[in-house]
């Protein structure tokens, strides 16, 4: 079986298996609803204030929202022991971390495409004129996020108090890929919006870094 086959298997039993119980979607987005609106009621930013301070909150709940959402990714193949049977498969370690690194990817995007006009009411923030480059934004920071999280939870699934242990060990890979979104997201939604392509360029080296990590180390993450 080839990679891109292999991996595409995997992609679809997640998106099956995810969306038979909409478990982790209901729970992130339920989740992420309630931080924002919270916020909301706690601030009353004008709306120049909403420009500065919302993007950083925006992608903190969306931290907080796939550190929950990317945790059972392996843990779950554990508990209905189907971690020895990708083990076993005809196919690369790297083809199963991929597949599980894409449904992430896929989830938490919807995830985002549900919050995005929930955020912009929330905190009149218009962001329909920057819709292109703000997508563009999210799709590298949710890649990088859900790279990276599916890698280390992985890692987490082996350890005692694994729930814990994924967040601190996230919080400062992350730091990089936060900063850059953040500061791509607030530029888009300045009130002459700008898009800092030296943040993109940050946001995709981090990407290509991790993902020929996760490439090297496949086989040790799937494995053990």
């Amino acid at each position: 079986m080839s990679a891109l086959r292999a991996a595409a298997s995997v992609f679809g039993k997640e998106l099956r298996t995810e969306f038979r119980t909409r478990e982790l979607l209901n729970t992130t987005v339920v989740f992420v609803l309630m931080v924002l609106i919270l916020f909301s009621f706690t601030m009353d930013p004008t709306a120049e204030e909403s420009r500065r301070f919302t993007p950083g909150l925006l992608w903190l709940a969306i931290l907080f929202a796939g550190a929950l959402m990317l945790f059972p990714s392996f843990t779950r193949e554990q508990a209905n022991d189907t971690i020895d049977a990708l083990r076993m498969a005809p196919a690369p370690a790297f083809a199963v971390l991929l597949g599980k690194v894409l449904a992430n990817f896929a989830f938490l995007t919807v995830a985002e495409w549900l919050l995005l006009p929930v955020f912009s009411v929330l905190y009149d923030v218009s962001v329909l004129r920057v819709l292109g480059e703000l997508l563009l934004v999210f799709a590298l920071g949710t890649f990088g996020l859900a790279l990276t999280g599916t890698a280390f939870s992985a890692v987490a699934a082996h350890a005692r108090m694994r729930e814990m242990l994924l967040p601190l060990m996230l919080l400062p890979l992350l730091t990089p890929l936060l900063i850059g979104s953040v500061e791509a997201t607030a530029g888009l939604l300045a009130r002459a919006p700008n898009l800092d392509w030296t943040w993109v360029k940050i946001l995709t080296g981090f990407d290509i870094v991790f993902l020929a990590a996760s490439y090297l180390v496949a086989d040790a993450l799937v494995e053990e």
